[in-house]
């Protein structure tokens, strides 16, 4: 199935630092007008979509975070440069000269500065650059800096999308991709005129990146019976990497996780999700991440007596850096199996 890029490329975008959601989840909820029977904003900002099910026996859920990884204004130094603190995690080395805007009165354009190579001892050059080493540059003076940044602004990546060969290039593809899957999947229910099998939550949360924060309170409020996470996991195909380091690799279609260092997904429903994707010729490959988790694990156990868990994971290189990649049948792929998987659900033996 062909990506829809311009969909994609909004909804990357968009900014959307933890707690600072407004603009990410204004797109996505205009983008799904239309798609789900109701839909309504919890007191945390998820968004909560309902699609009616052949059978209100049972609940489903499928929870995308709308969060990216980002900063927050901490000072404005007397020559007008921005110092910050991350939200979220960020790899260090990535930062030197990338552009960033701040969210203040109006989104300043800013680029991350760091003491220039040529004048670092050779110890400094050696040594691993760390968040303190950097500071946002404006090029503009304090009072004109001050005049729409404050202390608490948000931050968050400047990089428009690229296609590069079969694979899309952008900013904050964790997890927006998964946003992107999560619409898409709505759209093909619409679209087929399908009914899942039983009555589907499809919830864009946020504060994922600071710890799973809006998934808890959402999964607590709708009491799934089963759940699929879904965000990016580590491709490590690249250069240097080994067979039992790379977790996934791009091109090999959607990962069905089967555990990371949060959550090990109900074996019932990694039988499921592989037995969907082998039933309607689906490519996949199995994900187990070594380091991180999602919030598969917030699903799975926000729940009185706990939910049926599982995750969709899409295959991304250079994920928590300033610009990440995935490959678009990977992620035709993602929309395939999600949306076959909650059609399928009452056609399953669910017993242990």
């Amino acid at each position: 199935m062909p990506i829809d890029i311009d969909l994609l490329s909004r909804i990357c975008e968009a900014p959307g630092a933890p707690g600072y959601e407004k603009e990410i989840r204004a797109l996505v909820l205009k983008e799904i007008d239309g798609l789900a029977d109701e839909i309504r904003t919890d007191n945390m900002g998820n968004v909560v979509a309902l699609k009616k099910g052949k059978s209100s026996a049972k609940r489903v859920m499928a929870a995308a975070h709308m969060d990216e990884i980002g900063f927050i204004v901490t000072h404005v130094d007397d020559k007008g440069f921005v110092r910050f603190n991350p939200v979220g995690g960020f790899d260090p080395k990535t930062l030197t000269s990338q552009r960033v805007l701040i969210h203040g009165k109006k989104d300043i354009l800013g680029v991350m500065g760091s003491k220039p190579t040529h004048i670092m001892s050779p110890e400094e050059r050696n040594k691993v650059p760390q968040i303190k080493d950097y500071f946002i540059d404006t090029g503009m003076a304090k009072k004109d800096v001050e005049k729409y940044v404050e202390v608490g602004n948000f931050v968050t990546r400047y990089s428009p999308l690229m296609e590069l060969g079969d694979c899309v290039n952008v900013k904050s593809l964790d997890n927006r991709a998964s946003v992107f899957l999560l619409i898409e999947t709505l759209r093909a229910l619409k679209k087929a005129k399908k009914k899942p099998s039983y009555d589907f939550y499809a919830v864009f949360t946020v504060q994922e990146e600071i710890g799973l924060r809006g998934a808890g309170p959402a999964a607590l409020d709708i009491k799934p019976d089963f759940s699929f996470g879904l965000d990016t996991t580590i491709a490590y195909d690249v250069p240097g990497s080994t067979p039992q380091e790379r977790c996934t690799a791009l091109g090999e279609g959607a990962a069905i996780k089967i555990m990371d260092s949060s959550v090990i997904c109900d074996y019932r429903m990694v039988a499921y999700m592989k037995a969907v994707a082998e039933r309607n010729s689906i490519k996949w490959q199995p994900e187990i991440l070594a380091a991180g988790g999602t919030d598969t694990a917030q699903l799975q156990r926000m729940v009185p007596g706990g939910s049926i868990a599982g995750a969709v994971s899409i295959p991304t290189r250079h994920i928590h850096q300033t610009i990440e990649t995935t490959h678009k049948k990977d992620l035709a792929a993602c929309i395939e199996l999600l949306t076959a998987c909650v059609c399928e659900l009452d056609g399953h033996d669910w017993s242990f």
